[in-house]
Order: structure tokens, then C-alpha cells, then sequence
């Protein structure tokens, strides 16, 4: 069964599909995707922290995932790329979820939502942008 944090990652990535796709306005995103079926199962304030915060941080979460990727951003798939920025978010803006949970719910997104392979290309770039966000956690765990 999944989790309701998961979920919330579920709809908060096809929320961002349709932001990059459509330039639509989050809150109508957002509005549009508490009607689906399921959502009632979700973390309605982790998805629209997900959501708003992503949108917001969008530039500099580009940023953060520039130096990691072997490709422009804009070549990326708006799957993949909507899986990135939630990961890269919550590396970065929610440190009390550890790095190997935001790798892996990444992960089965990815799974879920992705092409074949893409899993093992967010896996890489997420573990390689971890490594530069969370280095005092990842060696804290190595010991």
C-alpha cells in the first residue's frame, strides 16, 4: 500500500508535468488534481508544498541539477524532469527526509511515470546531486 507521502509525490509530479507542458497556473493545477480519484489518499500539504514550492524554485532547483545531468535541461523528458525537480526540491528543502528516501521515492516515480530506463538516469543523477547537498548526512550514514 502506498504511503500518503507518496501519493502526494504522485500527484505533485503530474502536477508539474502540466505546469512545464501547459504553463497553467499551480493553483488551478493543484484545484484540478484534489478532484482525482486517490487524492483523498494523498498529503494534500506535502503535495501542495511539492507543487508551489517546486514552481517557485524552479530557476535555481535547474541550477542545482545542471552540473549533474549529461544533457541540456531542456532536452530532458518533462517526466523525468518533473521527477528531478521534486527530488532536487526535497534534497534541498526538507533535510528531516532522508537522502536514500528522496532517492528512492524518486526512484519508483520514475517507475511508474517513466520511460524504461529513466529510473536508472534519475537514480544516478539524484544519488550525484545528493552527494553535493547532503554530504555531512551521506557521511554520517557511511560510518
Amino acid at each position: 500500500m502506498k504511503s500518503a507521502r507518496r501519493r502526494s509525490r504522485e500527484f505533485a509530479v503530474q502536477g508539474l508535468y502540466q505546469w512545464q507542458l501547459n504553463a497553467t497556473d499551480p493553483t488551478l493545477i493543484a484545484d484540478d488534481l484534489k478532484r482525482t480519484k486517490g487524492f483523498e489518499q494523498a498529503d494534500e500539504k506535502h503535495f501542495r508544498e511539492l507543487l508551489y514550492g517546486t514552481v517557485e524554485h524552479a530557476e535555481s532547483l535547474r541550477a542545482e541539477l545542471r552540473p549533474y545531468l549529461d544533457r541540456p535541461v531542456k532536452e530532458l523528458s518533462p517526466v523525468e524532469h518533473a521527477i528531478l525537480l521534486v527530488g532536487v526540491y526535497e534534497l534541498k528543502h526538507h533535510v528531516e527526509v532522508p537522502y536514500r528516501v528522496v532517492i528512492n521515492e524518486c526512484v519508483e516515480l520514475a517507475k511508474t511515470f517513466g520511460g524504461t530506463d529513466g529510473f536508472k538516469y534519475v537514480n544516478g543523477v539524484l544519488d550525484k546531486a545528493a552527494a553535493g547537498m547532503r554530504e555531512i548526512e551521506i557521511k554520517g550514514a557511511r560510518k
